[in-house]
C-alpha cells in the first residue's frame, strides 16, 4: 500500500480494518466489514487501491465482470449468472469482491423495462438484497467516476460501510507520484527535481504523471540517452489533462462530493473535521 501515492485518509481506514476478518475481531464485538465505495475522478488510483488492499488484508481478490453476468441467450439466465457469482464468492470468503466502474454496471437499471425486459432492473435487485442479507465475510469493494449515473439506493448508508472521494493528488501528493514512479524505473531518483516537476504538473492525475514519465523515457529512448529532468516537464507540457479537458464533470463530481463523501486525503479530510 505504500507503492500508492497520497490518499493518507482512505489508507489509514484500510490499516484499521486489516484485522476485521479475524477471530479476535468478532470475540471484541466487531461487526464484519461491508464494503466501500471509491468515487473520483479516472486515473487517481481507485482500482490501484482494491488491488493493493487484497494485498494489506492478505484476502484474495475477486473481480466481478457484470459484462459477463448479462447473457440474452435464455430467460433467467442473466441472474444465474450473478447468483453462480456470487455463490463463488462466498464459498472462497472471506475474501474482497471487486466491482470496478460500478456506474457503468448497473446505468440502465432504473428503466431497463423498455430495453431490456427488466433483467438489469432484476439483477441490480437481487445485488442490493444480497448486500444487505449476506452474512459470509466478502467485503465489496467498487468504484464510480459518474455518480450521477448511480441508483440512489446505493449510496444510502448501511450499504456501504464508507464511501471515499478520490481527488486529483495536491503538490505534496504529485510528488509522492512521482518519486513512486521514478523509483520503479530508476535507482538515482535524487538526480530529478521533484518539487519542480510537481509544480508543473497542476491538475495532473497519477495516471497521468505515469504516462509523462512514459512518453519522456521514450523521447530519450529514441534518441540513445538517458532520459532527464527537462525530457519529463517537456512530456507534461505537451499533454492536455483531463481535468482541463472535462472540467464541468470534475467540478460536478467535486461539488457532489463534498457533502456526500469522505475525503481520502488526510489533508483535505483534517480541514473538514476544522471547519466541523
Amino acid at each position: 500500500i505504500n507503492a500508492v501515492g497520497g490518499l493518507e485518509e482512505l489508507k489509514h481506514w484500510l490499516r484499521q480494518r486489516s484485522d476485521a476478518f479475524t477471530e479476535r475481531a468478532r470475540e471484541y464485538g466487531l461487526p464484519q466489514p461491508k464494503g466501500m465505495l471509491i468515487l473520483g475522478i479516472p486515473g487517481c488510483g481507485k482500482s490501484l487501491i482494491a488491488k493493493t488492499t487484497s494485498r494489506l488484508w492478505g484476502l484474495p481478490l475477486l473481480r466481478l465482470d457484470m459484462g459477463r453476468v448479462y447473457d440474452g441467450s435464455m430467460v433467467g439466465r442473466s441472474e444465474a449468472n450473478l447468483r453462480n457469482a456470487l455463490k463463488t464468492a462466498e464459498s472462497i470468503s472471506p475474501a474482497i469482491l471487486f466491482i470496478d466502474e460500478l456506474d457503468k454496471a448497473f446505468a440502465g437499471s432504473t428503466g431497463s423495462a423498455d430495453s431490456d425486459g427488466g433483467t438489469s432492473s432484476r439483477i441490480f435487485g437481487s445485488f442490493l438484497t444480497w448486500m444487505q442479507e449476506k452474512t459470509s465475510p466478502v467485503f465489496v469493494m467498487a468504484t464510480a467516476n459518474r455518480v450521477e449515473r448511480l441508483p440512489g439506493e446505493f449510496l444510502r448508508k448501511g450499504r456501504f460501510d464508507e464511501i471515499f472521494f478520490v481527488d486529483l493528488p495536491n503538490k505534496e501528493e504529485r510528488q509522492d507520484i512521482f518519486r513512486i514512479h521514478l523509483a520503479k524505473r530508476r535507482r538515482e531518483v535524487e538526480r530529478f527535481d521533484l518539487d519542480q516537476l510537481s509544480k508543473v504538473s497542476e491538475g495532473f492525475s497519477g495516471a497521468e504523471i505515469e504516462q509523462a514519465i512514459i512518453a519522456a523515457m521514450y523521447e530519450a529512448f529514441a534518441q540513445d540517452r538517458e532520459f532527464t529532468q527537462l525530457d519529463i516537464i517537456a512530456a507534461i507540457k505537451s499533454t492536455l489533462p483531463l481535468s482541463k479537458t472535462m472540467t464541468e464533470q470534475v467540478t460536478a463530481l467535486r461539488d457532489w462530493a463534498r457533502q456526500r463523501a469522505r475525503p481520502a486525503a488526510a489533508s483535505v479530510a483534517e480541514y473538514q473535521r476544522l471547519e466541523f
